[in-house]
């Protein structure tokens, strides 16, 4: 097994910073995956939930599964990190931007909002990713949010777990490896928008109102944006947004619920081979809803556990629904649940990442060194894809321990 560890490292370490970054394929060290279904939880460090009486049962579901006590996060905000989950860069996205969509750009009809206010170009061609410092001393040094109060000593790993210079991305993402190897995934994103098919039901908003809509719904106030398009991470790239692919298109972004949700496609067995699962912002930890009375918001020390317990009991019915799914027992499967970051405070960016399989033993402990760049590189080799951008670096490393391998 640590042959196999040392080959990867190998390999990955032929790539330069001067180079698009797909490199081939390598073994996984623990066998194929048929399933992945991948929960992303947001803005909360590890300390916030281990250990918290408001998450009975996450902590629970944290000596039952596999966890990684030394698993961190690649920067800040929100849409980098999800953007680094499933491809593996940052692709040159500062801050948690909305996509411009291919010809329309971007739109925004919620009075007074700020939405489009440096709306990104979507994803098409190679280009420079920004630069992460594991330890940041400002903004800049970390994708472009951090808070480091005056006088303060700038917490280890505050940003990330390595140095991440800037490099040259390819412009692909886990989705586009999926259906060249004729494999399926979607993301299935709670309260995602009923305006209308396409992109204009992708942007920014809540359930059957967004951003989008007329004026006229929004009085006498904004809506709750509950679903927030800066979760999506799909739709930041022009294959997707474009759809000429029916396989690489708006048609794999869905709902929790409807004919082809997650429900659904959980109970007729029609789950895809990879499930981006995001709930929506009262239901992930993040909190603080724009638009509306303030709710979920997280402002006070109650409020904040009540975030904690929604997020928990999200976690249970998500999990739950995934292990007494039909779906759940064909192939060999694996539940991930993980969180982007820690809300870019000056603490060590280090966020719980749990593993669940059907084929291998559980409750393993693992306190190597990984970050969401690993993930990617361990879904891609289970799947049989090559490593896609900073997946490919020396650093990240197979998640073999926590995905039913054998390490040494």
């Amino acid at each position: 097994m640590k042959r196999i560890l040392v080959a990867c490292a190998a390999v990955a370490a032929l790539a330069t910073s001067a180079d698009a970054v797909e490199m081939p394929m390598q073994p996984s060290g623990f066998g194929r995956l048929d399933h992945v279904f991948l929960i992303l939880m947001e803005n909360q460090t590890s300390t916030d939930i281990l250990g918290n009486p408001n998450a009975p049962f996450i902590n629970s579901y944290a000596h039952v599964a596999n966890q990684a006590t030394n698993y961190f996060a690649v920067g800040h905000p929100s849409a980098p990190n999800y953007l680094e989950i499933v491809g593996g860069s940052n692709f040159g996205l500062t801050n948690d931007f909305w996509p411009n969509w291919v010809n329309t750009g971007c739109v925004d009809n919620a009075p007074g909002s700020t939405g489009c206010n440096g709306a990104f170009t979507p994803i098409n061609s190679n280009g420079h990713d920004n630069g992460l410092v594991a330890t940041a001393t400002s903004s800049s040094q970390c994708n472009g949010q951090i808070t480091i109060p005056q006088g303060a000593t700038p917490a280890p790993n505050n940003c990330a777990l390595h140095d991440y210079p800037s490099t040259t991305f390819t412009p692909r993402s886990i989705a586009d490896q999926l259906v060249a190897k004729h494999k399926g995934w979607k993301t299935y994103q709670e309260s995602l928008p009923m305006v209308s098919p396409g992109v204009f039901g992708l942007n920014y908003a809540d359930g059957a109102f967004s951003n989008l809509s007329p004026a006229a719904v929004f009085a006498p106030g904004p809506i709750q944006k509950l679903y927030a398009v800066k979760h999506n991470p799909f739709v930041y790239f022009q294959k997707v947004e474009t759809g000429a692919n029916p396989n690489l298109s708006l048609a794999q972004v869905t709902d929790f619920d409807g004919p082809n949700g997650l429900w659904a496609d959980l109970q007729s067995n029609a789950a895809p081979n990879f499930s981006l699962i995001v709930p929506n912002q009262c239901h992930d930890m993040h909190g603080f809803v724009s638009g509306g009375p303030p709710i979920c918001t997280g402002a006070t020390a109650a409020e904040s556990a009540l975030l904690i317990s929604e997020g928990d009991a999200e976690v249970a019915k998500l999990v739950s629904g995934i292990k007494t799914s039909p779906a759940w027992n064909k192939g060999r499967n694996a539940i991930v649940v993980v969180w982007d970051e820690n809300d870019f405070s000056n603490a060590p960016n280090k966020v719980v990442l749990l593993v669940e399989t059907n084929y291998a033993r559980n409750g393993q402990v693992s306190n190597l060194p990984y970050d969401h760049f690993s993930l990617l590189r361990t879904l891609e080799a289970g799947f049989g894809l090559p490593c896609l951008n900073h997946a490919c670096d020396a650093t990240s490393q197979v998640m073999v321990d926590l995905f039913g391998g054998q390490s040494d």
